[in-house]
C-alpha cells in the first residue's frame, strides 16, 4: 500500500491512476499526514462457474451434505 501527499497526488494524479490500475494495489491518500482517502481499482468479477472449472468433476462426496448433524460443537 503506497501513501502519497494531497498536493504530490495533484501534480501526479494520471501517473499514480495508472499505477493503481497496472499493479492492483491501493493507493492511500493523506492531508496533513492523516489519511483521508484510499484509492482502490475495481476489480473484474469472473463467474463461478469460470473460477472454479478446474476443480470441476474432481470433487467427491462420501456423505450427503444436506443432512442434518447432530454432532454439538466444543465451545472454543
Amino acid at each position: 500500500m503506497e501513501t502519497v501527499s494531497k498536493s504530490s497526488l495533484k501534480a501526479r494524479m494520471l501517473e499514480y491512476f495508472r499505477k493503481v490500475e497496472e499493479t492492483g494495489e491501493e493507493l492511500v491518500v493523506t492531508d496533513n499526514n492523516r489519511p483521508v482517502l484510499r484509492i482502490v481499482p475495481i476489480r473484474q468479477r469472473i463467474p463461478a462457474a469460470e473460477m472454479f472449472s478446474d476443480a470441476r468433476g474432481k470433487v467427491v462426496y462420501h456423505d450427503d451434505v444436506l443432512a442434518p448433524t447432530t454432532d454439538e460443537w466444543s465451545e472454543s
